[in-house]
């Protein structure tokens, strides 16, 4: 797609947006809750998919009255999924030729993502994309995605105002928080999104 002239910079989630990673989350979750006698509560992924892991352990300790303690529930989520990023999760169809367009073009790259780096630098490492990226950004190091912390900052290390950068995003709550921002934002459907994308969206693409 083409961006407006004004933008010189990109700012893109991950996980359903350029890496089709979103069935083997699903797969973990289930392995998860069978280990423990447990099916997958309703609309789980839902709710923990704008959460980095730690977010996501505590929530689903509560929930589910576990003794785990987090930093175990994490590290067994990890060894669970770390082998499909660094061997078999794709791209989605079109992002790394996109990527590697808008760097040609002179746009400075970012990512913003609940992901954890030891996660997808070695998949975009592996798809050739990771030295385009200028800098990458965890909420972690903000807020959730329900606000646009992550998003401004992100933007920051690119050295570039918010106006003069697009979002892409697969979620309503990420593109909600990142139009609150002053980005321009783009909505990226992935089948396993069902929420209005456009409602927040100045751009909406079904494939890069």
């Amino acid at each position: 797609m083409e961006l407006p002239k004004y933008i010189r910079g990109a700012i893109f989630d991950l996980d359903g947006t350029l890496l089709d990673s979103l069935s083997a989350w699903a797969d973990v979750d289930v392995r998860f809750f069978q280990k423990r006698g447990l099916k997958v509560p309703p609309d789980y992924y839902n709710i923990i998919k704008t959460m980095d892991l730690y977010e996501a352990a505590l929530y689903t300790k509560a929930l589910c009255g576990l003794d785990d303690p987090p930093e175990a529930m994490m590290e067994e989520w990890l060894s669970m999924i770390r082998e499909e990023y660094a061997l078999r999760i794709s791209m989605k169809e079109g992002a790394a030729q996109y990527i590697e367009r808008l760097h040609g073009e002179g746009i400075l790259l970012g990512i913003a993502t609940s992901s954890s780096p030891d996660l997808f630098l070695p998949a975009l490492a592996r798809h050739g994309v990771k030295d385009y990226f200028s800098s990458y950004t965890i909420t972690r190091e903000a807020r959730g995605k329900e606000f646009p912390d992550v998003y401004l900052l992100a933007a920051k290390r690119l050295g570039l105002a918010p106006q003069n950068c697009a979002v892409f995003e697969d979620i309503p709550l990420g593109l909600k928080s990142a139009k609150a921002g002053g980005f321009y934002t783009v909505a990226v459907r992935n089948a396993e999104e069902t929420g209005a994308l456009g409602a927040y969206a100045d751009a909406v693409i079904d494939r890069f």
